[in-house]
């Protein structure tokens, strides 16, 4: 054999293509009320005040309670996540450029449905509560505090809490035994699966909780974590036009269509959304904020 041989040599590239580490998706739509197929640029969620007792004379009138209704205005916006591939430069490659494109507009839309959903916890108007060192015991009793603070506005609703952290603060937290022995939570009690697109959601303190990546704050001295009743807030997203279909069986909000444009000789890839959310009662949302830049504590 020659000893220029290398010089023959080819590669070989694998037919698979990396995405880049991102959220893959929203991960905070089940944890908020969420309405779809909305024909409209807007959507309303009612609420209703809370009646109080009274008394009343034997044959006397009842007093009414006059329990006060009021109406709160989700406003859509119109997103649009897409890329042209050209049809001359897939015959040049080995990869399916078609589907990785669909595949990241579908994860970038998902992701603006969790950014708007933050926005809205973030603007909560509670009590700030603030974990002021990281020692096991401090990040215990904090979360005990946030819990017992929305039972004090009595918005604590078992079957309805969730919360979100930074993926500081869930280091933070797995250090404690009551959130991460299976001495304290059973294990069936532990995993949270129901509706939940990717990711870890963990239920402790009868609240659902997860990581997550978006958290307003994140890696600084001021990062936010939030606890709040899933009916505190609401998501609603617009139905599709024909041309756009509807992935996840129109649960997602997103609409995807792929078309051929001649004058290109491409096609573009487009995924769609309108959607937007509103705070309905603020009383069942609660805001912490920790130190991201501190180290974990060893005790």
């Amino acid at each position: 054999m020659s000893t220029s041989i290398t010089a023959a040599f080819i590669t070989q590239y694998e037919r698979d293509v990396h995405d880049i580490f991102q959220r893959q998706g929203s991960v905070l739509k089940p944890t908020v009320r969420f309405r779809t197929g909305v024909k409209g640029s807007s959507a309303v969620f009612q609420k209703i005040a809370k009646g109080a007792a009274t008394t009343k004379a034997r044959h006397g009138t009842i007093t009414p309670m006059n329990q006060t209704h009021t109406s709160h205005t989700a406003t859509l916006e119109d997103f649009y996540a897409g890329d042209w591939v050209d049809r001359l430069d897939e015959a040049k490659i080995n990869i399916e450029e078609r589907r990785a494109i669909a595949r990241g507009g579908a994860w970038a839309l998902g992701r603006k449905v969790d950014d708007q959903i933050l926005t809205l916890l973030d603007a909560t108007t509670q009590t700030t509560v603030t974990m002021t060192t990281t020692s096991y015991a401090n990040v215990r009793n904090h979360f005990i505090r946030l819990v017992g603070d929305l039972m004090r506005l009595d918005s604590y609703e078992p079957g309805m809490m969730y919360g979100v952290v930074s993926p500081v603060t869930w280091e933070r937290m797995a250090g404690i035994p009551e959130f991460a022995s299976s001495d304290y939570v059973d294990a069936s009690g532990r995993p949270f699966t129901s509706s939940a697109p990717y990711l870890t959601f963990k239920k402790w303190l009868n609240v659902v909780w997860t990581v997550h990546s978006g958290v307003p704050g994140i890696g600084t001295s001021a990062s936010k974590h939030f606890v709040w009743n899933k009916n505190s807030l609401a998501y609603a997203s617009g139905a599709h036009p024909a041309n756009l279909a509807a992935r996840g069986a129109n649960e997602s909000g997103v609409g995807a269509d792929i078309t051929w444009h001649g004058d290109r000789a491409a096609h573009f890839i487009n995924h769609a959304m309108s959607g937007g959310g509103v705070v309905i009662d603020d009383t069942g949302i609660i805001e912490g904020q920790t130190n991201d830049t501190l180290a974990l504590a060893t005790t």
